[in-house]
């Protein structure tokens, strides 16, 4: 029983360390070009100085027991994190251009870890915009929950969340042949993704048909837990154990498919 134990840990520190290392080389790219977290936090902060303080004094949006920029702060964080997240497999395509992909299937790295650490390489760009955003939203004025455990959640909840986008950008760099086709399909689901959520309003507003994609997609279930731990006086709808448990399910999913597909990136 005790030599089981140590295989089993032994096996999952290989992964975890094999993963590690993955998302460690992926990092190093940031190294060369550091202002691309900082272009990208342009969209988030426009959407909460513009739309965000636009729609609040309007109250166009009801949120009962919100003002409107307290609702919104954690749905552009989510945002932020599916605009991050669903470009990276393009990465793919570049090592494949490049005969990168085809060196990492010769390791006797596992293509789970592989996928894995690309997917935590996207979750850790994810924080970087948190950073900004929760300093954005403090100047704002937001009521933000400050407590350490919280803080902590909310960066569990972005590095789960920005793995599934990127899991699912990394399937589909698998399947398409050219960037261009990548861009496309990338451009085509930011927008329903994003729209289809609770992030800038409440799911009670849509139309029937609409809830039910909305219940569906992922992204309604990570803003639903960052704003039931953000903000102060906001609780979440599903739940924040439910929250995590649909995540987690559809990432461990998603990268187990990804890992079936990836060695068709080098073919």
């Amino acid at each position: 029983m005790v030599g089981a134990v140590r295989k089993l840990f032994s096996t999952i520190s290989h992964y975890v360390g094999k993963s590690a290392a993955v998302a460690e080389l992926e990092l190093r790219k940031l190294r060369h070009d550091p202002t691309e977290l900082l272009t990208r936090a342009v969209q988030p902060i426009l959407w909460l100085l513009v739309f965000g303080e636009v729609f609040a004094q309007t109250r166009i949006i009801p949120t009962p027991g919100l003002n409107y920029m307290d609702f919104m702060a954690p749905g552009v964080l989510g945002q932020s994190v599916l605009f991050i997240s669903i470009f990276y497999g393009i990465s793919v395509i570049w090592e494949r251009d490049l005969g990168i992909v085809q060196r990492f299937l010769t390791t006797p790295t596992p293509r789970t870890a592989l996928v894995a650490g690309k997917a935590l390489s996207a979750g850790i760009r994810g924080l970087s915009q948190t950073v900004i955003i929760y300093l954005l939203v403090a100047v704002l004025g937001v009521s933000l929950v400050t407590n350490p455990f919280s803080i902590i959640l909310v960066v569990a909840f972005v590095l789960l969340g920005a793995a599934v986008f990127a899991t699912l950008s990394l399937i589909i760099a698998c399947i398409v042949r050219t960037q261009e086709r990548f861009m496309g399909i990338g451009q085509l689901l930011t927008m329903p993704l994003f729209l289809a959520s609770n992030a800038i309003y409440p799911i009670s507003l849509m139309p029937d048909w609409l809830r039910v994609i909305a219940h569906g997609n992922p992204l309604t279930y990570l803003v639903d837990a960052l704003r039931g731990l953000m903000i102060g006086g906001a609780s979440s709808e599903y739940g924040i154990a439910f929250d995590f448990a649909f995540l987690s399910i559809l990432a461990i999913v998603l990268i187990l498919i990804c890992s079936r597909l990836y060695a068709r990136v080098a073919q």
